[in-house]
């Protein structure tokens, strides 16, 4: 049977662990308690035997422990009292405390010293409590609001839609904003409704009603009879995130057009139409904010039923230590606490499902829970067996390659130059791009590990996303297919097969690889697929796209794998020049076209994670995103340099090669240090790391720390420039690329850990989603 510390441990919010009972503690504190118990009695047994053994000291005990017992049944002097301040009392009752008596141990300090702890520990679990549904009641009150008005404006453009109909006049304008609202991420739209002028009458009633509903909830009408009343009133705005090009591209040319001409749009002036793909954005949002405020409640639930149980366990605890029935008592001032008593939660859960279904799921609950309740899938041991099984056959299947590599003798002098130009950039690039996925299967099982909501914080969905199994599977399968692929052309080779048939088995092997990526049926991880291609679409167009979590953390992982970039635009070159046909590697190697084409991917990784933090300063307007941009720009700089450098070795870019990198390298260090990692901090009480940690051992951050500076410092080799074969400078090359990507899967579990401390520092366990609409001044 499994303890239920170690079920408290894996069941409670990650966010909130400093919210809830400490258990642990607590359990401290019984100890003490049952120790000092064992004490006093062995010094009574002490003193009753200063004269010797004697064959009644059994029949002594048995009556000692009685007279005990009943004094225990009788009330003494010290009173322990049980504050319930934020209790809600029943009727009857008519105090607000609870107070228990200490019979046995009045003269001890550890009972009174537990109860004291006890009473901190409810105090704080009903703090928390109350803070978190009075916060969750606000977001349903305000999205409740955003709803009906959402609900109203629809039916006003239904309105519209029947009014032409019947060529009516009426129609619906929207205004554009006439200032840039700094804490809004994308673009406003003051919404004015001009009134239809003929409709049939129960067209009319009802265009009246909402026309009505929408003034108490503060929309200036335009053209209806209240509408000189409304001009001092407050406005409403809608605000639509810039998270597409198109919204990006509108909200930084409305802004600059106003901001050039410095003359704002008035009331009265014209504008774009606010049509029903506007509201549709609008309902999206809302949507979502419900169901993170379902989540939410849902977390808080879980909150109140294991805090409960905790108390029960720790209070049987203590009973059976100290031969006392105290947890009765104790667990009625327990129930008649907030977090136990309110049934706030419960209620605005109800409230949230009702009208989820009807408005968002056209009353089908079943589709309603779908996204209110996502199942989970549970872990498959096929696919665990699918893992070994790859595993060996990818073992197996190297060591023949080996073996047939050496008989063969594919890489003495005269024959490594056709082979190695051959298959070197395409398994190779295989070969770091599985190895970067076994390292985040790595990650995963380390956060999973050590309850790091990797989840919450790149905002994956949990039905959905690619456990650590499913990454160990995926990349055993890919370096299964590999090296059976290498092994394929190796014996085709040798058996004296045309090079122009052999040669195109790697851009076959690419060929289905991509087709695989790209396949539209719902197999082999379609979700991770899709979201691993969105992801790429978002960077490669930074920064018109909203930069999430996951956008520039997979934008990170793009700077460690230059080498893989240029090993595709090899690939590319190999097969669409013609060169597995002829056999000339220099069309590749030294065509104009190519070298500019090097400089470019070897910038291009920086150069998108720049303009990231580029368009995370517009948004959120702080520095720290400028000081990250100045961190891509040198290491650019450093990349070009190094490139250059390696075409022409002269002193003066050897100079700039290393003052260059040396500058890149030391702003790298202290971003990954002191930003990313969030350590080297000299008041921390762990020294030079930080106060909260997540791993036990201390080792653990000075060994990364050592690490992460040996790996950064791989540049060395570009400047020392070995003078070594085709072959072994080809495995030297991939060498070092491999311990870049070491070096960011490392890089990777600090980053997310400092993320999710910086969660659990702010008790941050909910996504907050922006609403689309909002009050504001209608005169301006």
């Amino acid at each position: 049977m499994v303890k239920f510390s170690k079920q408290l441990q894996a069941q409670l919010i990650p966010e909130w662990k400093d919210a809830f009972v400490n258990y642990w503690q607590l359990k401290k504190h019984v100890k003490k308690v049952k120790l000092s118990r064992i004490s006093k009695l062995s010094q009574t047994t002490a003193y009753n035997h200063d004269y010797g053994l004697s064959m009644f000291d059994p029949v002594r005990s048995f009556f000692s422990r009685l007279s005990c017992n009943a004094t225990d049944d009788q009330p003494a002097g010290q009173i322990l009292q049980v504050k319930n301040t934020l209790s809600e009392p029943e009727p009857d009752e008519a105090e607000d405390e609870t107070e228990l008596v200490d019979h046995l141990y009045s003269e001890e300090d550890e009972v009174k010293v537990f109860f004291e702890k006890l009473d901190e520990e409810l105090d704080k679990v009903n703090q928390f409590y109350s803070n978190k549904e009075s916060e969750f009641l606000e977001r349903g009150e305000m999205l409740n609001k955003q709803l009906q008005i959402l609900l109203d404006l629809q039916q006003v453009l239904d309105c519209r839609r029947r009014s032409r109909r019947l060529n009516s006049s009426g129609f619906l304008r929207s205004y554009s904003s006439s200032a840039r609202n700094s804490d809004s991420d994308g673009f406003d739209h003051f919404l004015h409704v001009e009134t239809p002028t003929e409709f049939g009458e129960s067209l009319g009633e009802q265009t009246d009603d909402v026309i009505s509903a929408l003034e108490k909830n503060g929309i200036n009408l335009v053209g209806s009879a209240k509408s000189k009343k409304a001009a001092g009133k407050m406005g409403m705005r809608i605000d639509i995130p810039a998270t597409t090009p198109t919204r990006t591209i509108t909200a930084v040319t409305s802004m600059l057009w106003e901001d050039l001409v410095n003359n704002p749009k008035k009331e009265g002036g014209g504008g774009e139409f606010l049509n029903r793909k506007k509201l549709q954005c609008a309902e999206k949002m809302i949507r979502g904010a419900f169901v993170e405020l379902y989540r939410g409640l849902g977390l808080l639930k879980t909150y109140s039923s294991l805090n409960m149980v905790a108390f029960v366990k720790i209070l049987k605890k203590f009973d059976k230590v100290s031969n006392q029935q105290s947890s009765t008592t104790y667990l009625k001032a327990v129930k008649r606490s907030h977090f136990i008593s309110s049934d706030k939660v419960v209620r605005l859960m109800d409230e949230v499902e009702s009208s989820f279904t009807k408005h968002f799921a056209k009353d089908d609950r079943k589709k309603a829970m779908k996204f209110l309740r996502p199942r989970q899938h549970k872990d498959s041991h096929m696919v665990t067996f699918f893992v070994g099984l790859f595993t060996g056959s990818f073992v197996t299947l190297f060591t023949v390659y080996a073996i047939l590599a050496h008989i063969s003798g594919m890489f003495s002098p005269g024959t490594e130059t056709d082979y190695v130009e051959t298959i070197y950039p395409v398994f190779s690039m295989f070969a770091l791009l599985s190895l970067h996925i076994f390292m985040y299967g790595c990650n995963l099982f380390l956060w999973k590990a050590t309850r790091i909501n990797y989840h919450f914080i790149f905002e994956f969905q949990a039905a959905t996303a690619l456990k650590y199994r499913d990454a160990f599977l995926i990349c055993t399968c890919m370096m299964t297919a590999v090296v059976s692929a290498m092994v394929l052309h190796l014996i085709l080779v040798s058996n004296g097969f045309s090079h122009t048939q052999v040669d195109t088995i790697p851009g076959i092997l690419l060929l289905i690889f991509i087709g695989l990526l790209v396949c539209p049926l719902n197999m082999l991880y379609r979700p991770t697929r899709y979201c691993f291609l969105r992801v790429i679409r978002n960077i490669v167009f930074s920064p018109l796209y909203k930069v999430l979590m996951v956008d520039f953390f997979m934008a990170d992982q793009l700077t460690s794998q230059i080498p893989l970039l240029r090993h595709m635009e090899s690939t590319a070159c190999y097969f669409l020049a013609g060169s597995f046909k002829t056999h000339e590697y220099q069309t590749c190697k030294s065509g104009k076209l190519y070298r500019e084409l090097a400089y470019v991917i070897s910038f291009a990784p920086y150069y998108w994670r720049a303009m990231q933090c580029a368009r995370r300063w517009f948004d959120e307007c702080d520095v720290n995103h400028l000081a990250n941009l100045g961190k891509y720009v040198s290491a650019m700089v450093a990349a070009g340099a190094r490139l250059t450098y390696a075409r022409q070795e002269t002193h003066l870019w050897l100079i700039i090669v290393l003052v260059t990198s040396l500058i890149a390298t030391i702003y790298q260090l202290y971003w990954d240090f002191v930003k990313d990692w969030g350590l080297l901090d000299s008041k921390s009480k762990n020294l030079w790391l930080r106060d909260e940690l997540v791993l036990k051992k201390r080792g653990f951050y000075y060994i990364a720390i050592a690490l992460n500076f040996v790996l950064r410092v791989a540049w060395v080799e570009t400047v020392l420039q070995f003078k070594v074969g085709l072959f072994e400078s080809r495995l030297l090359e991939f060498c070092l690329a491999s311990l870049e990507v070491i070096r960011r899967g490392h890089w990777n579990y600090y980053r997310l850990e400092n993320e999710h401390l910086n969660n659990v520092g702010r008790f941050r366990a909910v996504k907050t989603v922006p609403l689309p609409f909002r009050e504001t001044d209608s005169d301006g």
